[in-house]
């Protein structure tokens, strides 16, 4: 269990606020010259990643008391029990050992004092010989044909990391094409299916209960689909499970299954059997790397001291603007076409982690993580760009900047110099008087250049923080993603929640399953609000 609040951290939350008010009204751009040490103390090269946050809005000082606040919140303690296999998620009394997922072989963790690692490696070379092998075509479908095509089927944690990783580092022309489908909408499986032969498909089923309604229904219309094509009697040949509960999948009619334990949290999944479509799609290879790239961040977060720690400083600059200065919101501007769905991933791994109304012992939650929500770099600049600059509301802004994005391109400075331009642009601004003497030189008389300047300013001093990579490649990613679940899990032990529960989903699966049979039933059940009622009515009516 985790400590119980002390004096020390109510000292150091004090101390906080204190440096909150000390920092008012220093802008981010003057204290580059007040501080001559900033970028070496505030940017770090980790895992192969470069983290500047000297564009955040705090100082040295500021900085040294949010270090203080995560030594008096016990980071470093809790960083020990998560990684030394304890029940850190203590709402449902189970370790969280992803990090496991990815520790090379001969590793040594346990989750709740049983050994795990040997299963780990067990797994991984399960995995790899069953990817290697439907690449091959060594394993082939009911008619010996090799399969083209993989349909992965999952929902939250078991489609959100893969299909990142999958858009991330997918071959410009795949040997193998990795189709998702997570939505229970129908319109998305038959676009996933459309132009797919049953004979050449395989479908990789995903979820740790194997009772997810969405998984299910979706799952139970791929069946159908492989029927029209496929002998009843070999279907499982096409059919794979990953589960946490392998006799459902086998019940299913699922002819291979590969287990993860309860101990893999949903949305920190990716690195287990969950990742098996990418490990189908990419090969075993770059998914090692993609797990060695995530093993080389753990070993830093758990071994760097804080004050050069990459996770702890991107989660103190989160508390910072969160708790700090008051900013509720955060957006994430991947300059890659390849990361494109890293805002929706991130938005899942921070929001339900961290999106908690009570702390661990049962209090009110002062406040939690932020809201997330982005696009990709230069189309979020034609979208919402316009409010993180100009708007009222200040909404600090993360860019993750790839130098190449694509092998072989000269040059792809106009990518990343809009970055830089855009993280600029927020810190330094544009005054009113300078917006007119622009207006002035640019031919605008007196009275023009008054009325347009206010139109033309922007108040900058807007913070962001900026994370650089050479290039998209798998230990790039597997760092890049590793570095924000540790940054999500330093950020649940300062505010003081679980952020491996996610009992804020649960409401709406029951009232759902109690919805469904009321739909199929063509009637309302008593006890429903008269919205509802009508609505359901109304969706249900027979034409």
């Amino acid at each position: 269990m985790p400590p119980a609040k002390t004096d020390a951290l109510s000292r150091a939350w004090t101390a906080f606020d204190k440096a909150v008010a000390a920092d008012a009204g220093t802008r981010i751009v003057d204290r580059f010259a007040a501080e001559p040490d900033r970028l070496a103390r505030m940017a770090l090269d980790v895992a192969g990643l470069r983290l500047d946050l000297s564009k955040q809005a705090w100082s040295g000082k500021a900085l040294d008391a949010c270090l203080d606040l995560a030594r008096a919140a016990d980071v470093e303690g809790r960083r020990a029990a998560l990684f030394g296999g304890e029940a850190v998620n203590a709402t449902e009394g189970r370790a969280v050992m992803h990090p496991a997922l990815r520790a090379p072989d001969g590793a040594t963790y346990s989750a709740l004092d049983e050994a795990v690692s040997h299963e780990v490696e067990a797994m991984r070379d399960a995995m790899a010989a069953f990817a290697e092998d439907v690449r091959s075509a060594r394993e082939t479908g009911a008619g010996g044909r090799p399969f083209e095509a993989v349909v992965h089927i999952g929902i939250g944690g078991s489609d959100l990391g893969p299909r990142l990783v999958w858009d991330a580092l997918r071959p410009i022309e795949p040997t193998i094409d990795l189709r998702f489908v997570a939505n229970v909408d129908p319109r998305e499986m038959a676009e996933a299916l459309a132009g797919l032969d049953p004979e050449a498909t395989l479908v990789i089923v995903v979820s740790k209960t194997f009772t997810t309604q969405e998984t299910l229904a979706n799952a139970e219309a791929a069946r159908a689909w492989l029927k029209t094509g496929v002998p009843a009697r070999q279907l499982g040949r096409h059919l794979v499970g990953v589960t946490a509960a392998p006799e459902r999948a086998q019940g299913f009619g699922c002819g291979r299954t590969f287990a993860f334990r309860d101990w893999v949290g949903g949305r920190y999944s990716l690195w287990s059997a969950v990742g098996l479509s990418c490990a189908v799609g990419l090969g075993w290879d770059a998914f090692s790397e993609l797990l060695e790239g995530a093993a080389e961040m753990d070993a830093h977060f758990r071994s760097a001291p804080l004050a050069v720690n990459g996770p702890v400083l991107m989660a103190l600059a989160q508390v910072w603007n969160v708790a700090g200065l008051k900013r509720s919101a955060r957006t994430v501007a991947p300059y890659a076409h390849g990361l494109r769905r890293l805002p929706a991933f991130l938005q899942q791994l921070e929001m339900e982690s961290n999106g908690k109304g009570v702390k661990l012992d049962g209090s009110p939650a002062v406040v939690s993580g932020p809201i997330v929500f982005g696009e990709p770099g230069t189309n979020g600049q034609h979208a919402f760009f316009q409010q993180i600059h100009q708007g009222p509301q200040v909404v600090p802004a993360e860019f993750v900047v790839v130098r190449s994005t694509l092998e072989g391109e000269a040059s792809q400075a106009p990518l990343w110099s809009n970055a830089l331009a855009q993280a600029r642009a927020l810190m330094i601004g544009k005054t009113a008087a300078e917006a007119r003497a622009e207006l002035i030189v640019g031919g605008a008389d007196d009275e023009e250049a008054d009325r347009l300047a206010p139109h033309k300013a922007f108040p900058g001093d807007r913070p962001s923080t900026t994370l650089l990579m050479d290039a998209l490649t798998p230990r790039a990613l597997g760092a890049l993603i590793a570095l924000y679940e540790h940054k999500t899990f330093v950020e649940g032990v300062i505010w003081g929640v679980n952020s491996f529960d996610q009992w804020g989903v649960e409401l709406g699966k029951v009232m759902a399953r109690g919805l469904l049979a009321d739909a199929e039933a063509g009637r309302a059940s008593d006890g429903l609000d008269p919205s509802t009622a009508d609505l359901l009515a109304r969706l249900s009516a027979r034409d």
